[in-house]
């Protein structure tokens, strides 16, 4: 009795210290993730901003949302723009519901660049790179089934009209999330001392990442076969729904998906969650990420930059309701993706240079000539 008392004493420091270190590597982390944001929002806000004021072509406005939204790495920075030009008079809620839909897919960029940590070991990015991509497909697949119908029926701008309609005299209030107050001034130190050089900036979020990343994945491992585990699969990923209104609670807590969602992706490398236990819980980061924009355009005020938000929230819940009966699909693509890049680990970078950069500036740029 006396020596079992001895042991828990010992293990206690340890335990500690572990959580410590959880702590510290996810904030890191996530300093380095807000960073890499500040970085790109640096490059390309102005472009996004001009690209998005000028668009009418529905198929480019959805192209411009999947660019906007790689290169600012928010689909709720991108949406706020929107909800405000349509706040503005200059952008009909019609014209902005494709650029919804793309910055959809463009906010998944994050947590695939994020599975590429995991790329020297093949088997855990075999596990990382689904965890990160089925979020991207899931988008993808709701783009492909409802952008056409969109076009031919205004499903999206019918039912958010009607939703807009039921908060139509709700007054506007901001929330700031606890988590961005905490990470803002170490972002705003490094930003300082790269003297607004947004390159150095881009190299050093990078480097946190990886760092942070990597030293969390050793961790997890480590933990793998402990109480972690037990926690994280028996009451966090217990049920569909507990996973979905985690995913949901933590996008709206953060305000940014691309956060939520790479926070999960070493977790499936590490061996603790599986690309089915996960995917509802990438389905309530989509749709949390619809807070922020509907928050700012109740402080508008206006009903067509309220309609445009719920748009997005619109847009989601579709999806939802098509492909979770149907999550085989998504799932087993993402697999399948994850199997090839395993084998060719090229494939991987080129699946994010040509989903993300390369096809839509192609596309924008042909289809504006």
């Amino acid at each position: 009795m006396k020596t079992l008392f001895v042991k828990k004493k010992r293990g206690t420091p340890k335990a500690l210290l572990k959580t410590f270190l959880a702590f510290f590597y996810v904030y890191g982390f996530l300093v380095g993730i807000k960073l890499l944001g500040t970085s790109l929002k640096g490059f390309g806000t102005g472009f996004a901003h001009a690209l998005i004021s000028t668009t009418s072509n529905p198929f480019v406005g959805l192209i411009i949302g999947i660019l906007t939204t790689a290169i600012i790495q928010s689909s709720s920075a991108t949406t706020s723009l929107v909800v405000g030009f349509v706040a503005s008079g200059a952008l009909h809620v019609r014209n902005a519901i494709p650029i919804i839909m793309g910055a959809n897919i463009g906010t998944s960029v994050t947590n695939t660049i994020v599975s590429f940590t995991h790329i020297t070991r093949r088997d855990e990015f075999k596990k990382a790179l689904p965890a990160a991509a089925v979020h991207d497909i899931f988008n993808l697949l709701s783009v492909i089934v409802y952008f056409p119908l969109e076009m031919k029926f205004h499903l999206i701008e019918k039912f958010s009209h009607m939703l807009a309609k039921a908060f139509q005299h709700v007054g506007g209030f901001k929330f700031t999330s606890p988590l961005k107050v905490i990470v803002k001034p170490a972002v705003h130190l490094l930003v300082n001392l790269s003297r607004h050089n947004y390159i150095i900036c881009f190299i050093v979020a990078f480097g946190l990442v990886i760092c942070f990343l990597v030293l969390l994945v050793r961790l997890l491992r480590g933990a793998s076969s402990g109480k972690l585990e037990i926690l994280i699969d028996r009451y966090l990923f217990s049920s569909a729904i507990a996973s979905g209104v985690l995913g949901f609670a933590l996008t709206v807590f953060v305000q940014s998906s691309s956060v939520t969602t790479s926070l999960i992706v070493p977790l499936v490398g590490a061996g603790l969650l599986t690309v089915e236990k996960i995917f509802p819980y990438t389905l309530g980061a989509n749709v949390g990420t619809t807070f922020t924009a509907i928050l700012a355009s109740l402080v508008t005020g206006s009903f067509y930059s309220i309609q445009a938000a719920f748009a997005h929230l619109s847009f989601n819940i579709l999806g939802i309701i098509l492909w979770y009966p149907l999550r085989i699909v998504p799932i087993s693509l993402a697999k399948q993706l994850g199997n090839i890049a395993a084998r060719r680990r090229y494939v991987a970078v080129l699946y994010v240079l040509f989903v993300f950069f390369i096809i839509p500036l192609t596309l924008v740029f042909i289809m504006r000539r």
